[in-house]
């Protein structure tokens, strides 16, 4: 049995961070990334091949900070997304900017995966927990039949997942009575309030959120046969907003949303206790950077972590 590959999405532009590439942000004791972390911790869970999503433009600084470096480690292959990178019959539009989104870049990889994958962005810290979980549904979901496309999700706690510099965006989880997935609602502007409450916006209206509530932090398990569903969901998704000025994104969760509305996925849910890490704002990097020092002073990383 092939084991499972991860998949790093590494190509965000990250408006937000104030312009710089935040996925090159040095956080560890030794200069490390964010992105060494998941790399490290995936390896111990057992994965063996990661696939980097970036850009063309970042692709000397991506391989010089941090591919050559992990190729000594696990085997490395880069795919890259790019505006352009359409399913035949569409032309990126003259004035499209923004990228298209996650789902878009998943499938850069479609040509280059021949086995289960798991999916997370490259300037979010999960934890070890998630890396186990996911990676021990891959390698079971392969001995098993399913009526439906089986989908993993690490699920976190949304108060370990908010940021003190700003407003956050999370895939807020509705769960049935066995705890797998119902459906996802993409909230914006989550955060903890002055007088204790966390809320946040869903489709233009604010909402009191839990938070203890699980949300997706867009670390996914996904079999090989996900892939021509992807493909074609974008396939739709073009049809529909590749327009001149449209803005709107491809993103996954918003695509699981749709399989399990049409009942045509299981998605399981697999929760994690650990703190969530981000590099959404300029700001968190010192955040980050005290965090990840502590963590080496309890033992829970070498340093420099890949000697």
């Amino acid at each position: 049995m092939k084991k499972p590959v991860l998949v790093v999405m590494a190509a965000g532009i990250g408006s937000r961070y104030g312009g710089g590439i935040k996925q090159l942000a040095s956080v560890g004791p030794s200069g490390e990334l964010v992105i060494d972390y998941s790399v490290f911790d995936a390896k111990e869970a057992g994965f063996e091949t990661v696939v980097f999503i970036i850009r063309k433009d970042i692709e000397k600084d991506f391989r010089e900070k941090i591919g050559n470096r992990v190729e000594r480690y696990m085997n490395v292959i880069y795919a890259f997304q790019d505006l352009n990178d359409l399913p035949t019959g569409f032309d990126c539009p003259p004035d499209r900017t923004k990228p298209w989104g996650t789902g878009q870049a998943v499938l850069a990889c479609e040509t280059l995966l021949d086995t289960s994958f798991a999916v997370i962005n490259a300037d979010d810290y999960y934890g070890k927990k998630a890396f186990q979980i996911i990676f021990q549904y891959l390698m079971s979901m392969d001995c098993k039949k399913h009526e439906k496309l089986p989908i993993a999700m690490a699920g976190f706690v949304l108060g370990n997942t908010l940021s003190e510099n700003g407003t956050v965006t999370r895939g807020v989880c509705l769960l049935d009575e066995f705890s797998r997935l119902k459906g996802i609602e993409e909230t914006k502007e989550i955060c903890l309030h002055a007088d204790g409450v966390v809320r946040g916006v869903y489709q233009g209206r604010e909402k009191v959120l839990n938070p203890s509530g699980l949300v997706s932090m867009n670390f996914w398990g996904f079999p090989l046969t996900f892939l021509p569903i992807l493909k074609q969901g974008f396939i739709e998704f073009l049809d529909q907003y590749g327009r001149p000025g449209g803005k709107e994104e491809y993103l996954l969760p918003i695509l699981v949303d749709q399989l399990l509305a049409r009942q045509e996925t299981e998605v399981t849910v697999l929760p994690t206790p650990d703190q969530w890490f981000g590099m959404t704002y300029q700001e968190d990097q010192a955040a980050v950077a005290k965090k990840m020092e502590e963590m080496v002073k309890t033992g829970a990383y070498p340093t420099p972590l890949f000697s």
